[in-house]
Parts: C-alpha cells; structure tokens; sequence
C-alpha cells in the first residue's frame, strides 16, 4: 500500500470529474507533474489503466468508474468515522443523513423528522432537500442513509418501498372553463399554453406526460418549463397558462384566484418511495425504515386532496 492513500483517492476522483489533467491538479492544489505521479501509481496498484488517454483526450475506463465509485465511498466513510467520533465525544449516537424531494407530501416529510429511535436516543438527523434523480445519485454514492424520492429507479444496488401514489394537478385561474369540472383529462387541456416542471427535474416522469400526450395526439399552444411552482403563479392567476404539478405544488398556488382540479389519468401517477442502498446492512438504517412505516399505516388517507381546492 502507499502513503497518503487519501491523496491518491481524492486524485483519481478529481481527474474522473474534470477530465482534464490541468483543472483536475488547479482543484486539488497540486502540481500537474504530481497528478499524473498520482494517477500512475493508483493505476499500478491496480494492475490496469484507469483512464483511457491521449494528447487531448481522457476518458475514464470500465475500471476507473469501477474504482472512482469504490473511492467515493471510501472518502465519505473516513468522513463519518471523524463524524462518528465527534458525536461521542457531544453525547450523541451518531448522525442519520436523509434526503427528501422539495415535492414528497409535507406529512410523509414531518412524519420522518417526528421519529425517535429507542436504541438511539441522541441520534442526529440531517436533512437535505434535492430532486429525486440527484437524491438517488448522492444514495447511491454514499452521501445520505435514505432517501424520499418520487419515482425512483429500479435498481439491484437500491431497495425501495412505496409510501405513497398521488395523481397530477392543474392548477388554473377559477375563471377557466376547466374549473366547472371536479377533475380533467388530457384532452381537455388541448389547445392550451401549460406550465410544466424542467425536464431535469425529474426526466421520467417529464417523458411519462409528454409521451402519453404524443401517443394521443393532444397538443397545447406552448409548453414554460419552471423549476419551482412559485414561477407558474402569475401566469396561472391572469388566466394565461395552466400548470400541471405534484401535491406541493398545488397546496402552494391555491390562493388568490387560483383553483386545482386533480388529473384524470390512471397511467399518469406519482409514487413516492422509500429509499435505501441494497447493501446497507446497518442497524440504525433498518430500525428507522420500520419505525417510519410504523407510523404511516394509515398514509392512504393522507395521500388525496379534496377534488377542489380554491382560493
């Protein structure tokens, strides 16, 4: 083994990241000739190339995502065990990283954060708020314990369990037309300009709405992408755009002239999950997924709100 096997970790994951042998040693505050010495001795240790490189080009190998994901890991648990320590030392058991969509259901999130853990009385709970895919990538990787996400992936490194299934809502001005019905349909809202959440956000279910619309050929006038739900209101309010978002959403922008009617599509719903790594056999993770579905047995009823929400 080398000396200063962190340094080496941290180089094959900042060349993996920037591709680039001049960003990679600038962000690690080192030589260039350093990185490369680096690079080399990690790739020895190994017994195969890392990077697949030429004057202008570095590409990681089978091997080096292989490694780089392995690397990750092994940072990030260096960093609990100093964590791990410290909260000894506070009188704690230690900390719990969860992370939560901005769009689960405001009581699966407050359910969450309500749980005490007998066998760990002074565990800590760290809480972080991103979109699904990212919250699956930083579970993936190590970053958080568990996760609540909408429509997660299906995966063999990932165990999930459904904690909730929620339709879509469209949130329009109380003078639309559509507000007479108790709740719409895709073809319904043909012909119309739509506010829908950024791609990014979330692709399959983005993909999910935008190709049942395809397969039946509806068509609004334009769709505006927003990244919160907050964007959509003053265009929703004037009566210039409807908006198709999740629970939170609708909650947020039924207020002042606007109203919310539920989706009318069987096909076009939102499962939220409870997620976890399929290797992480820890105690503390285990007892909190059961305490957590311990106190949502009767979630269903929390899961629909009334068919109409007005302001």
């Amino acid at each position: 083994m080398f000396k200063n096997d962190t340094k080496l970790l941290e180089s094959v994951i900042a060349l993996a990241e920037e591709l680039h042998y001049g960003r990679a040693a600038r962000r690690l505050r080192i030589s260039q000739p350093m990185l490369t010495k680096n690079i080399q001795d990690v790739e020895t240790l190994v017994g195969t190339p890392l990077f697949d490189r030429d004057r202008k080009h570095v590409v990681l190998s089978d091997a080096g995502r292989a490694y780089v994901q392995q690397a990750r890991l092994s940072l990030l648990y260096g960093e609990r065990a100093v964590q791990s320590a410290r909260a000894v030392m506070q009188n704690m058991d230690g900390c719990f990283h969860v992370g939560r969509t901005p769009y689960a259901d405001p009581f699966l999130v407050s359910t969450l954060l309500s749980i005490q853990l007998p066998l760990y009385p002074r565990m800590k709970v760290e809480l972080v708020s991103k979109f699904s895919m990212d919250l699956i990538d930083d579970l993936l990787a190590g970053l958080i314990d568990l996760a609540i996400a909408n429509e997660p992936p299906e995966s063999p490194a990932l165990t999930s369990v459904q904690i909730a299934e929620l339709p879509f809502y469209i949130a329009m001005a109380k003078r639309e037309e559509l507000a007479r019905y108790p709740s719409v349909t895709l073809e319904q809202m043909a012909g119309r300009h739509w506010i829908m959440f950024d791609r990014k956000m979330h692709p399959p279910l983005y993909e999910a709405i935008t190709r049942a619309t395809a397969q039946r050929g509806i068509r609004p006038l334009s769709i505006q992408h927003v990244t919160a739900p907050e964007e959509a209101f003053p265009f929703v309010a004037d009566g210039s755009a409807i908006a198709i978002v999740l629970k939170t959403g609708a909650l947020l922008l039924a207020r002042n002239g606007v109203t919310v009617r539920p989706l009318n599509e069987t096909g076009l719903r939102v499962k939220t999950c409870l997620v976890c790594r399929a290797d992480d056999d820890s105690k503390i993770a285990s007892e909190f997924v059961r305490a957590y579905m311990r106190r949502i047995p009767d979630r269903k009823k929390h899961q629909q709100l009334p068919l109409l929400i007005s302001a």
